[in-house]
């Protein structure tokens, strides 16, 4: 059976590739930082298991100092030239999207059929995991045949990577390490202290303040925490579970897949998601840092207030 574990070992090896041509890419003063601080990574997927809580505590704490110090440097990766990729994209067109639509079109496969195919009795992916493992194929299929296709230079896929990584740097960790301060904050009672607070605020019998409550707690916690995953486990525990869930009764399906969207809304509206609202600023030399934000700012609110009566309108019996 194909598990998790595939998507694992593929994000290490990666991470792993970026490290080793980080330590050869002289280009890059910082060169070694670079190097350990993806090698690092690389270790945190592959072996993670076995490292216990101390030693990833201290492997990410590691990550933290190497990324807040200085930050990490910009290489120069030997990859194929503008020329050849502008002379690459006139011949292909429109078809070079080919890849990229490879890669929702087997998730959503995976999702919807891979995880009912069973192999001598046993599933061929773990059915719990369907979606992930099934994107993670998506991107190693993706990846196979855009190289049979346009026949770049073999490392220039790895090379085109690690361009990414130096150009994001630190934040292309941040939705991780935001998740996981969201598991934190739920085991330290947070949740518990914010549902106090619900619970005593919204009226008893009213199915559309605890929607609200919801729906805006995850957009407002994730635009504190930058990750709607880091709100979910908090917002969950608060409201979601004890009011729409056991008191009135709701779907805890709808309200998870529809309090995620809610949250995806605070996304748009922080500087806190960095990687998708100030990198892509700094990109394209935008002067302003907050300028992706504040083109976002009306339809992540729309949409909020869209998701709300949703939520309102499907997630209780009839």
């Amino acid at each position: 059976m194909i598990s998790l574990d595939l998507g694992y070992a593929m994000a290490g090896l990666f991470f792993a590739a970026s490290a080793v041509l980080s330590a050869v890419d002289r280009e890059n003063a910082k060169r070694w930082k670079n190097a350990l601080f993806w090698g690092l990574l690389a270790t945190s997927f592959l072996f993670g298991s076995r490292l216990g809580d101390l030693g990833n505590g201290v492997l990410v704490l590691a990550l933290v100092l190497l990324g807040g110090v200085g930050g990490l440097g910009q290489g120069r990766p030997a990859t194929t030239t503008p020329a050849e990729r502008l002379a690459g994209a006139a011949r292909s067109g429109d078809r070079l999207f080919v890849p990229a639509l490879i890669i929702p079109a087997t998730a959503l496969l995976g999702t919807l059929v891979l995880r009912r195919v069973q192999v001598l009795g046993s599933p061929l992916i773990d059915p719990r995991q369907a979606t992930l493992i099934s994107l993670a194929l998506g991107v190693a299929l993706a990846l196979a045949v855009a190289v049979a296709w346009l026949r770049p230079p073999w490392l220039a896929p790895l090379q085109e990577g690690r361009r990414l990584l130096d150009t994001v740097g630190w934040a292309a960790i941040l939705p991780q390490l935001l998740a996981a301060l969201g598991i934190v904050f739920a085991a330290a009672g947070v949740g518990d202290v914010v549902g106090g607070l619900a619970g005593s605020v919204i009226p008893p019998g009213s199915r559309l303040a605890a929607v609200a409550a919801y729906t805006v707690g995850m957009a407002v916690f994730t635009v504190v925490m930058g990750n709607a995953f880091a709100a979910f486990p908090v917002m969950t525990a608060a409201v979601g579970l004890p009011l729409i869930v056991r008191r009135f009764g709701g779907d805890p399906a709808i309200m998870s897949a529809i309090g995620m969207l809610s949250g995806f809304c605070g996304t748009l509206m922080t500087p806190m998601a960095a990687n998708f609202n100030v990198v892509p600023a700094a990109l394209l030399g935008l002067p302003d840092r907050d300028a992706v934000i504040k083109a976002q700012l009306p339809t992540a609110l729309l949409l909020l207030v869209g998701n709300t009566l949703l939520m309102y309108l499907l997630v209780f019996p009839r």
